[in-house]
């Protein structure tokens, strides 16, 4: 009876054994067969996406290192890319599964024109020729009847990765378009459709191969549980856990044969890959706070830098325009001329201010600089800024309504309030137009006093009223360079009301735009 007892107990474990690894085999095929078919076309299209920038890369590559790129046999007009370079082409494109055109874009109000490089123009089917055309014109309209859905995948600042929805083709494509660093312009397209069907097809062979996998799996495990006995699930399940990074449980060690010695040996192995885990988590954080504050330094100093550049250009052009005044012996009498000199020389002591002011902005973002809070009479602060700003407003032709006379006091940090007043006034110039009026309001609150300034002329798009603060982001390009505007200035106004935890903001109107803040008038 003991004999058969003992026996029965044998084969529990047995079954029992044979029962979990059958599970286990089964559960890990089936969340692989889950895994496959909900996630495998999105990896496929991560590393999809990954191939599109790496050929841009190495695109870029030949055209940076190979300065021999162009065939100019026919002539300088229209050089073709030379054999090599066109052979790389195609059988990049080829080996990545990829459709590539590079070209250089010109257009005008109504019309965009593609002199295409690559494929050489005798090569491109008039269907090429139509994806190309319908593509470009949709990236430089978003307005495309052949697209019914586009999405972002990738940005980067010299080319940017769609998933598109291409409604003439019923089908999804990845699609790269950007510029390479000779100014050309790059689109790279690849097919999503047919990594769907490879990936139903693997889904399905999975499935057969899982079914079989289990089957063979359970009659294997059926034979060696024979010799498995409960010490081995222990250390299983020990094994498991460490996998899982749980230490806490050990091993009762009970026996001195090659079981417990391996036992022994788990349990050491448990402590020191815990302790060599907490050292890794500490040094790795360190790292990537180390790592992070080093990126943040660099992308605020290049900030710093064109904030700089951006700034200096106001009171350089005023310097510049008595200078030649002076020069040009547009005044006569010494009092006039004097007077020149003295703004010059102002001009000149504020843009030393405002280099050692743009350090104390530059603190501001990272959180170290001290605002100087004091009582101050605006008004002051406005005559001073239009007046320094008076030449301008003459050659412009601009008219400024400006009567408010009786002091209004605020608190505030003064050099940083003339700082905002200069970018609202000089932003109003360059914008104005229509009537050319440019009209400053004060207006007091129960605490705080708005500043507001407005300029007649056309209106800023609503869609990108809130995006008009960020760095460097411009509404009109083209007009910008006329003026040759960085799209900093609203920035800085931004950063220097937020360290003061005040409001700024800007409204439409009819006839024209308005820009305004507000500061405290009292404690």
């Amino acid at each position: 009876m003991t004999f058969f007892k003992n026996k029965l107990w044998k084969k529990s474990i047995k079954y029992k054994f044979v029962l979990a690894s059958t599970l286990f085999i089964v559960l890990t095929v089936f969340l692989c067969w889950i895994v496959f078919k909900n996630f495998l076309i999105f990896y496929y299209e991560y590393s999809r996406t990954e191939i599109l920038g790496d050929t841009y890369n190495q695109i870029n590559e030949i055209y940076d290192s190979d300065k021999d790129i162009y065939d100019y046999e026919d002539g300088f007009s229209n050089p073709d890319i030379n054999e090599d370079v066109a052979l790389f082409f195609e059988r990049l494109s080829t080996n990545k599964n990829t459709s590539l055109y590079i070209f250089d874009i010109y257009y005008n109000e109504h019309n965009i024109f593609l002199n295409v490089s690559y494929p050489p123009p005798k090569s491109l089917t008039n269907n090429q020729r139509d994806i190309l055309s319908s593509r470009v014109e949709d990236y430089y309209t978003n307005d495309s009847n052949n697209q019914k859905e586009k999405s972002l995948l990738k940005k980067s600042p010299r080319y940017n990765i769609y998933r598109v929805y291409d409604n003439r083709m019923d089908s999804q494509y990845i699609e790269l378009f950007g510029s390479l660093n000779n100014g050309s312009t790059i689109y790279l397209r690849t097919n999503l459709e047919s990594m769907q069907e490879s990936v139903n097809i693997a889904n399905n062979f999975l499935g057969v191969v899982g079914v079989f996998a289990s089957v063979v799996g359970i009659i294997i495990m059926y034979f060696i549980s024979r010799s498995f006995t409960k010490p081995i699930l222990d250390l299983s399940d020990i094994a498991k856990r460490m996998s899982n990074l749980d230490f806490d449980i050990k091993y009762k060690v009970n026996t001195s044969d090659e079981i417990g010695t391996l036992g022994t040996s788990i349990n050491t192995l448990s402590e020191k890959l815990e302790a060599t885990i907490s050292e890794l988590k500490s040094a790795n954080n360190e790292l990537k706070t180390d790592i992070q504050k080093k990126i943040e330094i660099d992308e605020m100093r290049k900030e710093f830098l064109s904030n700089v550049s951006h700034e200096l250009k106001t009171p350089i052009a005023l310097i510049q325009g008595y200078a030649e005044g002076l020069q040009e012996n547009v005044i006569d009498d010494e009092e006039n001329r004097n007077f020149y000199c003295e703004v010059i020389m102002d001009e000149a002591d504020k843009m030393n201010r405002m280099v050692k002011k743009l350090l104390t902005l530059n603190q501001i973002e990272f959180g170290n600089n001290q605002l100087n809070f004091e009582r101050f009479n605006i008004i002051l602060i406005l005559e001073s800024v239009i007046n320094s700003t008076d030449i301008l407003f003459k050659q412009k032709n601009v008219r400024l309504e400006f009567n408010k006379k009786e002091p209004v006091y605020v608190w505030a940090d003064e050099y940083m309030i003339e700082e905002v007043i200069t970018n609202y006034i000089s932003n109003a110039l360059n914008h104005v137009s229509g009537e050319n009026i440019i009209k400053v309001d004060v207006i007091k609150k129960e605490n705080t006093v708005r500043i507001s300034i407005f300029n007649t002329g056309n209106n800023i798009p609503e869609d990108e009223i809130n995006k008009i603060w960020g760095k460097f982001y411009k509404v009109d390009k083209a007009r910008t360079r006329e003026y040759g505007g960085s799209g900093i200035g609203l920035s800085i106004v931004k950063a220097i009301m937020d360290s003061m935890n005040q409001k700024c903001g800007v409204n439409n109107h009819e006839d024209g735009v308005e820009f305004w803040f507000e500061v405290d008038s009292k404690i």
